[in-house]
C-alpha cells in the first residue's frame, strides 16, 4: 500500500511540473487519503501484535 502512495505522489509530481494543476492536486489528495489509510492499517496491525504478544 506504501507504494501506491510512492506512485501517486510520482505522478502528482510529474503532473504539477507539466502544469496539470487540477490533475497533480487530485492524484496528491488521493496519495495523502491513501497514506493515512495505511497509517491507520499499521497502528492497528501494531496494536493486534502487541494483544497477541509478538
Amino acid at each position: 500500500m506504501l507504494t501506491w502512495v510512492i506512485v501517486f505522489l510520482v505522478v502528482a509530481l510529474i503532473a504539477a511540473v507539466l502544469g496539470f494543476s487540477g490533475l497533480a492536486s487530485g492524484l496528491a489528495s488521493i496519495a495523502k487519503i491513501i497514506f493515512y489509510l495505511f497509517l491507520v492499517l499499521l497502528v492497528i496491525g501494531l496494536i493486534a501484535g502487541a494483544v497477541n504478544g509478538f
